[in-house]
């Protein structure tokens, strides 16, 4: 998580009255919706090659490449080599598993509420009206 949290993506979030899992995704790892909306369709087509969800997203490869190598900079997807027949390699993806990803989530807001905390507790100690 971030050092210092943007609030502005949870007040966003609090004011959705039912926002969809991809944009809880998208607010509390900072992603952008296109790359919450590849991991939940990676979930549905594990072991996909970048060729294959670029079709499913309907996304260029190059744009889906730099979702998948967020999402596995967030702990949400990984990548496996895969040896061809005929030569060469090819990386498959797999989105970690839903529990996995909902317990990731849990622990960054977690994180979050804790360095909110913190803030709190340090104003007036001496920082000043502002707290800086």
């Amino acid at each position: 998580m971030d050092a210092e949290p943007s609030p502005d993506r949870f007040r966003e979030l609090m004011l959705d009255e039912e926002p969809q899992f991809a944009d809880v995704l998208s607010c509390v790892f900072g992603i952008q919706r296109h790359e919450s909306n590849t991991y939940l369709a990676l979930l549905d087509n594990p072991g996909s090659t970048v060729a294959e969800l670029a079709e499913v997203v309907d996304r260029d490869r190059s744009n889906v490449n730099r979702s998948l190598s967020t999402l596995r900079e967030k702990g949400l997807a990984e990548r496996q080599r895969r040896l061809l027949d005929g030569g060469g390699h090819v990386y498959q993806y797999t989105a970690t598993p839903l529990p996995e990803a909902k317990e990731l989530l849990h622990e960054t807001l977690d994180e979050w509420a804790a360095y909110v905390h913190d803030r709190i507790d340090e104003y007036g100690d001496g920082t000043g009206a502002t707290g800086e």
